[in-house]
């Protein structure tokens, strides 16, 4: 019977005590330490208190060498398409529109030759390579830090960075085909004209020489 107390008794404490830990980490788990990124050296030390992150609210610091979203600054785009062909996922879509001259610079000094009348990134087929960012010259294609762009539909993974409305591209291509069309009648006129000049000069050449009079040699008798 004294036994019988005796278990009560130790159940009623160790009951108790646990009761006592639990109440002491809940009381813990209302200091939030500040949120650090895992290369801290202080990272794994943080074993009290709210670990979990109240996300989108709360967000851990991203590393600036990382690889997230694609992000192209299209002033400064010479429509190189080196970007495009190193795709190795061909997420990179280019449609480029010669210029007849120089219509501007970018921000290094590189001259700009071709108009981007499209330039669309689907980050939906990206496999963050980098290997885009590398190859353009200008560096005007970069990785940004922003990770988290979740939509419902996935055609809104599709980014457009080039702002040609549907008049401009027009306008450029006509301009670009006129441009083509004179260069060729100007070559055209030019070969004539070479042409012409080449026969003259053989015409004049064909005149002014003199001809050749045959004179026969006789030996004497004798």
């Amino acid at each position: 019977m004294k036994q019988y107390f005796q278990n009560i008794i130790q159940a009623i404490k160790t009951t108790l005590l646990g009761f006592q830990i639990t109440f002491k980490h809940f009381r813990k788990a209302f200091r939030k330490p500040k949120p650090i990124f895992i290369t801290e050296k202080t990272y794994f030390e943080q074993n009290t208190g709210k670990v979990t992150l109240e996300y989108p609210k709360e967000k851990l610091p991203t590393p600036e060498i990382g690889r997230y979203k694609l992000h192209n600054e299209i002033d400064d785009c010479i429509v190189c398409d080196k970007c495009a062909k190193i795709c190795p996922v061909n997420c990179i879509e280019i449609e480029a529109i010669k210029a007849t001259e120089e219509f501007g610079k970018t921000s290094d000094g590189t001259s700009k030759r071709i108009y981007a009348a499209k330039f669309d990134i689907d980050m939906a087929k990206c496999c963050f390579c980098g290997l885009c960012t590398t190859v353009c010259p200008t560096e005007c294609l970069i990785m940004t830090d922003e990770y988290d762009y979740t939509v419902s539909d996935i055609t809104l993974h599709n980014f457009h960075f080039a702002h040609m409305s549907e008049a401009e591209i027009a306008e450029k291509k006509a301009l670009y085909e006129q441009y083509l069309k004179e260069k060729e009648e100007a070559k055209k006129q030019t070969t004539k004209e070479k042409v012409e000049t080449q026969k003259n000069e053989n015409e004049e050449n064909t005149e002014t020489k003199p001809k050749v009079v045959f004179k026969p040699k006789f030996k004497p008798k004798g």
